[in-house]
């Protein structure tokens, strides 16, 4: 089967400028989701659209997450059986605590049980959605190295990362991982 990289936007999906935009404009390997209200994020019908979307895509995808994408991922994982490659979880916002924008519901209390596919989770520790500190919890949690990237705002468009080499450092990182499942 073929590698497929799952671009897999938080709230308002991601603009031209966001390094997910960017990635995916460079590498014709990745896809965005299709299928999401991206103002009113229902965290169920998001997570349902994921399954499709994942079983249509076949067990060699890696996806890669921002913000409200992270808990998509989360919640999905929690009750799907169907295989994935890896995960990278960059910004997890933290619901409940951090006012999350617009409307998005369901998602909180966010599922915290080991993954059964290998993740990285980035955090910022300067992020106005979630605390680093929150963010280490979740990938002890779901079994995922952690990375710490210091001061970078949300990891998004206005954090001035352009095509972010870190990210796609990591993402290569992910590729040469065997499933931990």
């Amino acid at each position: 089967m073929t590698e497929t990289i799952l671009i897999l936007p938080g709230y308002g999906n991601s603009g031209p400028g966001h390094w997910q935009s960017l990635w995916q404009n460079a590498d014709p390997s990745m896809v965005r989701i299709e299928g999401q209200d991206w103002e009113n994020a229902v965290c169920e019908e998001w997570v349902l659209n994921l399954e499709a979307t994942l079983r249509q895509l076949g067990p060699e995808t890696i996806i890669v997450a921002h913000s409200l994408g992270c808990l998509q991922v989360a919640h999905w994982a929690l009750g799907s059986s169907t295989p994935i490659r890896a995960a990278l979880l960059v910004a997890v916002p933290e619901p409940g605590v951090v006012e999350v924008p617009g409307m998005a519901t369901g998602f909180d209390p966010l599922a915290l049980q080991r993954f059964a596919f290998p993740s990285i989770v980035v955090a910022s520790t300067d992020d106005p959605y979630g605390r680093s500190s929150y963010a280490k919890r979740c990938a002890d949690a779901w079994g995922s190295q952690f990375v710490d990237i210091g001061n970078r705002g949300h990891i998004n468009g206005n954090s001035g990362l352009s095509s972010w080499d870190e990210g796609r450092q990591l993402l290569e990182q992910l590729k040469n991982q065997k499933s931990t499942g």
